[in-house]
């Protein structure tokens, strides 16, 4: 099977689980450069101008400015804990580092590459994207022993869009196994009602709470992945990643895609200047 080419029975298991997992997308070598690139972005990257630690559990970076205007620019977030009592760094830069984002695939050569294959194109179209539309891209870290929860959520609380359109495309960097932190995802949960949407009000955030329970978890399956291997994601698909507890590094890159033919709303939290306008796959 030709890559980004996807049969008939793998379309149907997208629709019917919301995820679907296609191995060797992406050449070993593919994933070693795009490593190596982010870890030369963050070794020119000066610590002291970070702003904002990144957590899933404690948001207080979606409140500040650093967050909010990394849209269009490159970032870098840091892990929670990886700073001692006078701010400086406990760890190594290179493993203090939660994630980049959230444009690095517009603006770094080697991300834009890697993001905009032809390969990709062609699995984007088959899911049945009018206009794609590269929204965001994050390349996630997961260090040894430092690398956090990422708590249950949906893609589309965060990416909303009228109709619903967002989908992420994940890529193991580095082999996801239990230990080091793999996804976790419930099948069908894609078909449920999202139970909130995180939206911009004033100088910071809210949450727009649907649904106050909890998403039921109890059919989830992990998503274990070797490097290579893509993970497209419907944005309604309820999913999770644990800490890493190992001795092994699980680096992962993911862009999310939107539909230009729906209506990105004006308070999404990420928003992009008109200097760098949102564009597809050319």
């Amino acid at each position: 099977m030709a890559p980004g080419m996807i049969t008939d029975e793998q379309l149907a298991r997208w629709e019917a689980d919301g995820f679907l997992a296609i191995e060797d997308f992406y050449t070993p070598d593919q994933c070693l450069a795009l490593r190596e690139r982010a870890l030369h972005l963050i070794e020119d990257f000066d610590p002291s101008d970070a702003a904002s630690v990144f957590s899933t559990t404690e948001q207080s970076h979606a409140q500040d400015d650093y967050f909010l205007t990394s849209g269009d620019k490159i970032r870098f977030f840091l892990e929670d804990g990886v700073l001692d009592d006078s701010g400086r760094l406990a760890v190594p830069k290179h493993e203090s580092v939660n994630k980049l984002g959230h444009a690095m695939h517009d603006l770094d050569p080697v991300f834009n590459e890697f993001s905009r294959t032809d390969a990709l194109a062609a699995l984007v179209d088959e899911l049945g994207f009018a206009e794609p539309q590269l929204l965001q891209s994050m390349y996630i870290l997961k260090s040894p022993r430092i690398g956090g929860e990422v708590v249950w959520h949906t893609d589309h609380t965060f990416l909303w869009t009228e109709p619903q359109s967002v989908v992420g495309f994940w890529v193991a960097i580095d082999d996801a196994t239990l230990d080091n932190g793999c996804m976790w995802a419930v099948p069908g949960g894609h078909r449920l009602p999202v139970k909130r949407r995180f939206r911009r009000e004033g100088s910071g955030t809210t949450d727009d709470v649907f649904d106050p329970e909890d998403y039921d978890i109890s059919q989830r399956v992990p998503l274990e992945a070797k490097r290579g291997t893509l993970i497209a994601l419907h944005g309604s698909l309820p999913h999770w990643s644990g800490p890493n507890t190992s001795e092994h590094p699980r680096h992962a890159y993911t862009v999310h895609i939107i539909d230009g033919a729906t209506h990105y709303l004006e308070d999404n939290w990420l928003q992009r200047s008109p200097a760098l306008p949102l564009r597809g796959f050319s």
